[in-house]
């Protein structure tokens, strides 16, 4: 079976036809970040075989594929075809053909997202205050809470002193036993704008009788102020106490009855999940990482709820698709669901009284690679590897920020869709063991390598994490590169240079985003007035 081809004109009809489709930028992230359209889905062909289970579930759906005219689209679409996929198209010309259709082009990455986030400040008129002001309040010893709306792992980065960590979709549920009174001020941030925005909204949608604000920029503009930051805090919101869940569950009623959010009951979802073959269903978890390794319905992905609506295309990149969103108590998922919706979504559900609802595992998430049980390729455990020392290159195919900041001594970094000319810079003659973080990517690319160079070749058991684990040495830095191809969209707070102007510049191009999508009619954000009791009527962005 072949694959389909399209013109730029015809993938906007398709975008546009309420069907399902998902639209995939097959090269790598960094790259991809220098342009790319508003609804593609990063998937690097590096990546397909990991990506693509999760991203398009239902290997009936429609698929786009796109590059910048270079070939990548083109393998991607015979990696998905030979897996399974029946219905694969690829842009024909790729982002040029977009271009020069008089299409938009967006740079950066979680553009659907940012945007808005920048659409939302606009439209609610989320109030902001100033770094500036802010500091004055706490130097003064105000009544004020200040609330980081990210991961923990961002937050230990660098955060605000005397910051709590509460990620966005965990605010409306654990707020309220965070104030002192309902005159206490609540300041939400992120590290720039749109956590900032959502967060801060999501509790003044949720109705709490505090006086609610964002921090403007976050913590970049905390520190462009130049006020210090922490590092490696761990101040955290604890679970809601008895009260504060009852006044969580208020508070979430009165989000699902503005929002219409629509809730589902176990003979839903199985009716759903026997339809999975026609509709493509993510089932996802929005609770913490930390609860869904305790436990999780069978099946779902966990997907904190502030981290769903920042980067929604890294969960799900088919449109008008089903999402059944899960949690304990449905705060969560009310507050998510709202989100999801008022960013164009239609399809949204919560599921009722999920922690009864199917088979509950612990664990980490088991997500399926594809063609990965048919690969049979040699292996070396990591104490075999180091004793093989200069007789066989170590190959890195891990992200270059990982390879940097610690791999296996005289290892080379690659990148999987350039092995070809990648291979060549590393010393002729001997095998190659590959390795990747956790050695899933290193087995995909050992057949690849063999094919390529008619050498034996051999994936590092465990990858690099169990070469650490064993307690084995480690080197730093961009030591050897065999590609100066931007892999991944480094973070602002972790750039090198000139970090100070990278942040005006990221501040400024999120604030931009709200012209650049109000040209774009691929851009289908919703208004919810407040009267409203369901999805009614809409106003597009």
């Amino acid at each position: 079976m072949r694959h389909g081809v399209v013109d730029a004109a015809g993938l906007k009809r398709m975008l546009h036809d309420g069907g399902e489709i998902a639209l995939l930028d097959v090269r790598e992230e960094g790259v991809f970040a220098k342009g790319h359209l508003l609804l593609a889905a990063p998937a690097p062909l590096s990546q397909l075989e990991i990506r693509a289970p999760l991203l398009v579930p239902r290997r009936s759906a429609r698929v786009v594929l796109m590059d910048a005219g270079e070939g990548l689209a083109e393998r991607a679409a015979t990696v998905l075809v030979r897996h399974g996929y029946t219905d694969v198209a690829v842009l024909q010309r790729g982002l040029q053909a977009w271009i020069d259709a008089g299409y938009e082009i967006y740079t950066g990455v979680n553009v659907p997202s940012k945007a808005f986030g920048e659409y939302v400040e606009h439209h609610d008129q989320t109030p902001r205050v100033d770094p500036a002001e802010v500091k004055a309040m706490v130097d003064r010893g105000d009544d004020l809470v200040i609330l980081d709306s990210r991961p923990l792992d961002e937050y230990r980065s660098v955060s605000i002193p005397g910051a709590i960590d509460c990620p966005g979709a965990e605010l409306a549920y654990r707020v309220h036993d965070l104030v002192r009174s309902g005159d206490t001020l609540v300041v939400v941030n992120c590290g720039g704008r749109t956590r900032s925005i959502i967060g801060a909204q999501s509790l003044r949608n949720a109705g709490i009788p505090n006086p609610v604000v964002a921090l403007k920029n976050g913590t970049m503009g905390w520190h462009l102020a130049g006020f210090p930051v922490d590092h490696g805090k761990e101040r955290t919101a604890p679970p809601p106490t008895a009260d504060g869940l009852a006044k969580a569950l208020q508070a979430a009623a009165r989000v699902a009855r503005r929002f219409g959010v629509r809730y589902l009951d176990a003979a839903g979802l199985d009716a759903f999940r026997r339809e999975a073959d026609a509709r493509t269903l993510y089932l996802l978890d929005v609770r913490s990482p930390e609860e869904y390794a305790q436990s999780h319905l069978r099946g779902s992905v966990s997907a904190p709820g502030g981290q769903l609506v920042q980067s929604t295309d890294a969960y799900a990149a088919v449109r008008n698709a089903r999402l059944v969103l899960i949690d304990d108590h449905g705060v969560r998922a009310t507050m998510t669901a709202s989100w999801l919706l008022q960013m164009g979504w239609d399809e949204v559900y919560v599921l009722r009284d999920a922690l009864r609802y199917g088979e509950w595992v612990a664990g980490p998430q088991q997500a399926a690679v594809l063609g990965l049980d048919a690969i049979h390729c040699r292996t070396l455990p990591p104490q075999a590897l180091q004793a093989r020392g200069d007789e066989v290159s170590v190959l890195d195919l891990d992200a270059k920020p990982r390879y940097k900041a610690g791999h296996i001594p005289g290892a080379w970094h690659g990148i999987r869709a350039n092995l070809a000319a990648n291979l060549g810079r590393l010393p002729a003659g001997r095998p190659i063991v590959a390795t990747s973080a956790d050695g899933v990517l290193a087995r995909l690319a050992v057949p690849e390598i063999e094919a390529l160079t008619g050498i034996a070749a051999y994936a590092l058991e465990g990858g690099t994490q169990a070469w650490r684990a064993a307690g084995l040495p480690l080197e730093q830095g961009e030591t050897r590169l065999t590609d100066d191809t931007d892999d991944v969209w480094v973070k602002v707070h972790d750039r090198a240079g000139n970090r100070d102007q990278a942040m005006k510049d990221y501040l400024s191009w999120e604030v931009d985003l709200l012209t650049q999508i109000g040209r774009d009619d691929d851009a289908r954000f919703r208004r919810f007035p407040a009267a409203q009791q369901g999805p009614t009527t809409k106003e597009t962005a």
